[in-house]
């Protein structure tokens, strides 16, 4: 048995030590699990994350376009530490003692470059990282420099900050606001649709004037939208969108980006005033700097175990990458992934401590399906292929239901059935009573 092997097997006086690194879809919910149903074997749970709330990264667009709340639909870490008996620490990864078996946590600094916080070490007797994954900006020049990106809570809000300063702007000059999206996924697809009933909205509040003084503009790389959607939800996406006044541009790749717009590699200049990358999926880049094996994309390797190369590590959601027997291809980077992934996680880790000799079954996904969401206006939703569904296709209200359910799921994994219902009965009241749009 091998020195990782040894040390993998000592729990620690107390019970395992575990902990959680990035505080996304699977971070959190893994990190509420094993701390609500903590046992001997688990001794303590730790969630450490760079930010001070969580919010579902597939509701970002609607937070970048202001047409829901950030602060309603946000979840603090303490106050989820505390009702779910978990310890939260706030800093970001940097790096990784695993013969110590200690997480590296880079200084915390204030805006102005004072430090706050040194660097510090946390122990673990299993680490779980799911750090999540970014934008890709593939190299493109400029688009760090010019571009918004709306991956993260604090990135989406600083584009909503911006957009509706542009609608000032708007409101008293008369000037065009133009705004145009890399990438033709759903992240993309779903914002484009967002700010136009963002702008909608706006008119009706008399911020905007004659829609004209709005435009969208969606660019896609590649011959399609939603390549990884039926061929059918992709062109009734375009239309959709295209009825909507969203100039929809395919086969664009991005040659570069500027103040004034992006540069297609054909030559044509698209102008846009505000400028969002939405295209491509990479992980953070310290993770190709731990010693474990990774991707050409920083994602980390995992077995069927999740387990990275160290098996004390285990890697889940957007920054891992598996591929199921017989596959060709690493699961995509979804929500429905990273839930199922931790799922996994929470059924068999207090197993593994708590049962000498325990050999868990490898991890299975099942696919159940995507869904894309136009706003209020449509919705179209691909099922998964197993039982009576075998791939097809649903649109309309059905679909915005079935977008709706996902959310109140999560909601429901994090506070519970009553308080997750209680959640989304103040939503609906707060739908009614509150302006459509964020208008402060």
């Amino acid at each position: 048995m091998g020195k990782e092997q040894e040390a993998g097997s000592a729990t620690g006086s107390g019970g395992a030590r575990i902990v959680v690194v990035g505080g996304g879809v699977a971070g959190l919910e893994i990190a509420t699990a094993l701390g609500k149903g903590r046992t001997e074997a688990i001794g303590s749970v730790t969630l450490v994350d760079s930010d001070s709330a969580h919010v579902w990264k597939p509701m970002l667009h609607t937070i970048a376009a202001g047409t829901r709340d950030l602060a309603q639909q946000q979840t603090t870490y303490l106050a989820q530490a505390s009702d779910a008996s978990f310890a939260y620490q706030p800093g970001e990864m940097c790096g990784l003692d695993r013969e110590a078996r200690e997480v590296l946590l880079a200084p915390i600094e204030a805006p102005d470059g004072r430090e706050i916080v040194p660097g510090r070490r946390i122990a673990y007797d299993r680490l779980v990282i799911a750090v999540g994954s970014g934008a890709n900006d593939f190299g493109t020049p400029g688009v760090d420099e010019h571009c918004f990106m709306i991956d993260s809570r604090r990135k989406a809000d600083a584009f909503n900050s911006e957009i509706r300063l542009r609608m000032v702007r708007c409101m008293t000059s008369g000037e065009q606001l133009r705004v145009a999206i890399v990438g033709g996924g759903a992240t993309g697809v779903e914002l484009a649709a967002e700010l136009v009933q963002l702008a909608e909205s706006a008119r009706a509040y008399g911020a905007l004037g004659e829609a004209a003084r709005f435009g969208i503009v969606l660019i896609e790389a590649g011959p399609r939208l939603l390549p990884g959607f039926p061929e059918e939800i992709s062109e009734a996406t375009r239309l959709r969108l295209q009825a909507l006044g969203v100039s929809v541009i395919v086969n664009g790749r991005v040659q570069s980006a500027s103040e004034e717009g992006f540069v297609l590699a054909s030559g044509e200049f698209v102008p846009a005033g505000l400028r969002v990358w939405a295209a491509g999926v990479k992980a953070p880049a310290f993770l190709a700097q731990l010693g474990l094996e990774t991707t050409q994309g920083n994602q980390l390797k995992v077995n069927g175990q999740l387990q990275t190369s160290d098996p004390n590590v285990y890697a889940v959601g957007d920054c891992a990458s598996f591929t199921l027997p017989g596959a060709s291809v690493p699961l995509p980077p979804t929500a429905q992934v990273a839930h199922q992934q931790a799922r996994y996680l929470v059924e068999t880790l207090p197993r593994l401590l708590q049962e000498p000799g325990f050999r868990p079954e490898g991890f299975a996904y099942r696919d159940f399906g995507a869904l894309v969401s136009l706003a209020h206006y449509d919705a179209y939703g691909s099922l998964g292929k197993f039982g009576l569904f075998n791939g097809g296709v649903i649109r309309g209200r059905m679909a915005m239901l079935s977008h709706i359910m996902l959310y109140r799921s999560h909601q429901a994994r994090i506070y519970g059935f009553w308080r997750g219902g209680l959640l989304w009965l103040i939503d609906l009241m707060n739908s009614r009573l509150r302006p459509s749009i964020r208008l402060d």
